[in-house]
C-alpha cells in the first residue's frame, strides 16, 4: 500500500508568507493543495508559489465550501486575517455537518480569534466538526528554543530544582498590512498580535517537558501597554501616506509597546514569573525573538539574531529595501545579521512537520483550540490590567464580553 500524503488547504492567501509555503519543503507526509482567498488573484499567486517550490500541485478554489469538498484536501490552515477567524470556521463547519466534504484536521494560526467571545466560538464551532484540531504557534518550534529547553530540564532542573522566571519577547518595526494596524480588524494592537507568541513560549518554558499545559496556572496578571513611536505625527503621517486613511494613528492608534507579568503557580504551589514583551516600534536588523529561562543555579537563552552569520555593506553599496537577510530589516548597509533558514529557526518547519504527524497518525495535539483560548484570555486581562492600572487576579469576571478600549476607539497613549 502506498504511504498516504495529506492533502492541505490555505484559508485565506492575503496573510500567507513566504515562510508558510516555504516550510512545506521539510514536510515528506503532506501536499499544499489548494488556496482560497476573497481576492482571487492572491489565491494564484500562493498556489503559483507551491507549484513552483514542488510542495504540491495547488489550485485556486473559488470557495472555502469548494475546497473542503474536494477530496484532494484533507486538513486545513487557517492564515487569514483575525477578524474573518469565524466566519471562515462557520463555513467549514457548515459544508461539514451538510455532508459535502471530510476532513481530517484544522490548524488556525494564531491568534485563535480577535478576543475570548470569539474564542469560545471557534472551539465550540471545531467541536461540532468533531475534527481533529491544532492552534499554529510557530516559535514553540523553534530549533534552538526547545533543544535548550530540554538540556535544561534534563540537567539544571533535574538537579537543581525547576524553573521559575521565564521571559519572551517579539519585536519589529510593524507589520506589512493594513489590518494589522487597525483595532477593530486585528483585535488590538501589538499585544494581540505578537504577545499571543511571548506569552506562549514563557508558559512552554516553565512547564516540566510532558506535564500537562494545566500543570502550571495563572494567578495574576499586570500589564502595560502605551503608542511610544506610530501616534507620534511624523510616524502616524507615515502610516497614511502607507495604507491610508483607514489607518489614522492620529486619532484612533493602538499600542506599539506591551508587556506583561503573568503570576503562575506549579503544582507543589511554587510561584512562576513570566515576563512577556512585544513592540511594533523596535528599530534594529529586523525582527527579533529572544527567550530565557531562568532556575536555581542555570540559565537558558536564545535570541534570533544571534545567527553566528553576518554581513557588511559600505556606503557605496545602494540598491532597493528588501528582506532577504532577515524579516522585518531595517537597513540595508552597515553590519547585518543573516539568519540562514529563517523557515526553520522561527519554527515554521517543525510545527507544520507536527501538525501533520498529529493528524496522519489521528492523535489529537495539546496545542490545540482550547490552548488559543487559553492564551485569548491572557490577553484580554492583560488589557484589562493596562486599562484600570493595576494587577488583576485570575481569573477575571465577564471576560467572554470584555473588549479592550483600544478596539472600541477610546483609548488614548
Amino acid at each position: 500500500m502506498p504511504h498516504r500524503r495529506l492533502g492541505i488547504g490555505f484559508i485565506g492567501s492575503g496573510f500567507i508568507t513566504r515562510f508558510h509555503i516555504q516550510s512545506w519543503l521539510a514536510v515528506r507526509d503532506a501536499d499544499v493543495r489548494g488556496v482560497w482567498s476573497p481576492n482571487r488573484d492572491h489565491a494564484e499567486e500562493a498556489a503559483a508559489l507551491a507549484r513552483t517550490l514542488h510542495v504540491g500541485e495547488a489550485q485556486a478554489f473559488d470557495s472555502i465550501e469548494a475546497m473542503v469538498a474536494s477530496p484532494d484536501i484533507d486538513c486545513l490552515w487557517i492564515c487569514g486575517p483575525n477578524h474573518r477567524r469565524v466566519e471562515n470556521m462557520e463555513a467549514i463547519a457548515h459544508t461539514l455537518e451538510t455532508s459535502k466534504g471530510e476532513l481530517i484536521g484544522i490548524a488556525c494560526e494564531k491568534p485563535l480569534a480577535r478576543n475570548v467571545g470569539e474564542a469560545l466560538r471557534m472551539v465550540e464551532l471545531v467541536k461540532q466538526t468533531g475534527v481533529l484540531h491544532g492552534y499554529l504557534e510557530d516559535q514553540l518550534f523553534s530549533p534552538g528554543l526547545q533543544r535548550a529547553r530540554e538540556i535544561a530540564w534534563a540537567r539544571g532542573a533535574a538537579l537543581a530544582g525547576r524553573p521559575y522566571l521565564a521571559r519572551a519577547a517579539e519585536e519589529h518595526s510593524g507589520p506589512h498590512t493594513a489590518w494589522f494596524w487597525q483595532a477593530a480588524l486585528q483585535g488590538g494592537g501589538v499585544l494581540t498580535d505578537m504577545m499571543c507568541h511571548s506569552v506562549e513560549v514563557a508558559r512552554f518554558l516553565l512547564t516540566k517537558p510532558g506535564a500537562p499545559r494545566h500543570s502550571i496556572r495563572p494567578t495574576s496578571v499586570s500589564a502595560q501597554i502605551a503608542s511610544l513611536k506610530w501616534s507620534r505625527p511624523e510616524y502616524a503621517e507615515q502610516l497614511r501616506a502607507r495604507f491610508g486613511a483607514s489607518v489614522d494613528y492620529s486619532t484612533r492608534p493602538a499600542e506599539d509597546f506591551a508587556r506583561a507579568t503573568i503570576a503562575f503557580e506549579d503544582d507543589a504551589g511554587h510561584p512562576l514569573i513570566a515576563e512577556t514583551t512585544t513592540s511594533w516600534s523596535y528599530v534594529g536588523a529586523g525582527l527579533r525573538l529572544s527567550s530565557e529561562l531562568l532556575g536555581p543555579e542555570y540559565s537558558l537563552s536564545v535570541n534570533s539574531l544571534d545567527s553566528g552569520a553576518r554581513v557588511f555593506f559600505s556606503r557605496a553599496i545602494e540598491g532597493e529595501a528588501g528582506e532577504d537577510l532577515v524579516e522585518k530589516q531595517n537597513a540595508e548597509q552597515g553590519l547585518m545579521p543573516v539568519v540562514g533558514n529563517e523557515v526553520a529557526e522561527y519554527g515554521y518547519e517543525a510545527e507544520n512537520r507536527h501538525f501533520v504527524r498529529c493528524f496522519l497518525e489521528g492523535r489529537q495535539p495539546e496545542l490545540d483550540f482550547h490552548a488559543g483560548l487559553d492564551v485569548m484570555e491572557l490577553l484580554m486581562t492583560a488589557y484589562m490590567s493596562a486599562e484600570q492600572g493595576r494587577t488583576i487576579p485570575w481569573k477575571p469576571d465577564n471576560l467572554a464580553n470584555f473588549m479592550p478600549a483600544v478596539v472600541r476607539g477610546t483609548w488614548q497613549p
